[in-house]
C-alpha cells in the first residue's frame, strides 16, 4: 500500500529479513534516552520478536520512503487464557520522521491487516493520549487484563470488527517475559 503523507509518498510494505539492521538503528534512535539503557530494551525485544513462535510476518509493518525504512511496527501472537490474541509493538518512526502521520498509517495497516485475518483484538502498553485517537480504549472494559496490573489504563485493546474477545489476562509472546 502507498500513502502520501503530507509531500512525501511513503510505502507501507511487510518487512523483509533485510530490513532488520534498518529496523533495529531506527528502534534505537525512537527510544534513545539519557537515563535510559544503551541500547534501548525495545532494541532487544525487537530482534528477539523476529525470532520467536510468536512472529506474524504479515503484521511486522515497514514504512519506507525512497527505500529508507522511516517507520515499523511489530504485532506477535499472543493469548488471552488459550484464545489467540495480538501484542502491538514495539511501534517506532525515526525521529525526525515523527509527527508526520507515520505512525497512525502503521496502526491502520496493522488494523486493516489483522481485521482480514480474522484476529478478534489487538492489545498494547501505550500512551493514553495518542492511541484512543485510534480506537483503542482501556482494555479492562473489554474484559482484558494486563499481565502487570500497575499498568492501569496504559494497557489498551482494540475490539476488531464485530467479533466476540475473549477475556482473561493477556499473555504476550515470550521474549516479553524476559523484560
Amino acid at each position: 500500500m502507498w500513502l502520501a503523507i503530507y509531500t512525501a509518498v511513503v510505502e507501507l510494505r511487510s518487512e523483509h529479513a533485510s530490513d532488520r539492521p534498518a529496523i533495529l538503528e531506527m528502534t534505537r534512535r525512537a527510544f534513545a534516552s539519557e537515563d535510559g539503557p544503551n541500547p534501548p530494551i525495545e532494541v532487544g525485544l525487537l530482534a528477539e520478536l523476529f525470532e520467536c513462535d510468536g512472529y506474524l510476518p504479515r503484521l511486522s509493518i515497514v514504512a519506507a520512503d525512497a527505500g529508507t525504512v522511516v517507520g515499523h511496527s511489530i504485532t506477535t501472537r499472543g493469548f488471552i487464557g488459550d484464545q489467540p490474541a495480538l501484542g502491538l509493538g514495539p511501534i517506532s518512526v525515526l525521529p525526525e520522521r515523527q509527527r508526520q502521520g507515520i505512525g497512525a498509517a502503521l496502526l491502520e495497516e496493522t488494523r486493516i491487516r489483522a481485521a482480514g485475518m480474522g484476529e478478534s483484538v489487538i492489545v498494547l502498553l501505550g500512551h493514553t493520549t495518542y492511541y484512543p485517537r485510534f480506537g483503542y480504549r482501556r482494555a479492562s472494559e473489554l474484559g482484558i487484563q494486563a499481565p502487570d496490573p500497575q499498568w492501569g489504563d496504559y494497557f489498551m485493546a482494540l475490539r476488531l470488527g464485530g467479533q466476540e474477545v475473549p477475556v482473561g489476562t493477556f499473555r504476550y509472546a515470550e521474549p516479553f517475559a524476559r523484560l
